[in-house]
């Protein structure tokens, strides 16, 4: 629902899912390894740089979600490189981090 509505509100901005989570094979795992999959990487990604940040990060969790340790330490890393990153748990939370970052 998030980026079915990101897609609608701002159609030339691009906003692209990171697939590092779900249950893989051990094969298929390795492949994603190999190509340069890494754990803790935030699920969303916005493009578009502002005044303040070159780029967005969106970690979506459910309302008991917690973050795990390598999470933390790409949140860090991230905000370290001049990135903006913020966790949503909620379409609404998603929706106004978008409205004020695009703003």
């Amino acid at each position: 629902m998030c980026v079915q509505w990101f897609r609608v509100q701002f159609p030339r901005l691009t906003l692209f899912a990171i697939p590092n989570g779900g249950r893989r094979g051990k094969v298929e795992a390795a492949i994603m390894k190999g190509e340069g999959v890494l754990a803790g990487v935030a699920d969303l990604f916005l493009t578009l740089p502002n005044m303040e940040y070159n780029g967005l990060f969106i970690e979506i969790k459910t309302p008991d979600g917690r973050q795990s340790n390598s999470q933390c330490t790409f949140e860090r890393r991230t905000i370290e490189n001049g990135y903006c990153y913020r966790i949503c748990r909620t379409f609404e939370e998603f929706r106004d981090v978008i409205l004020s970052y695009v703003a």
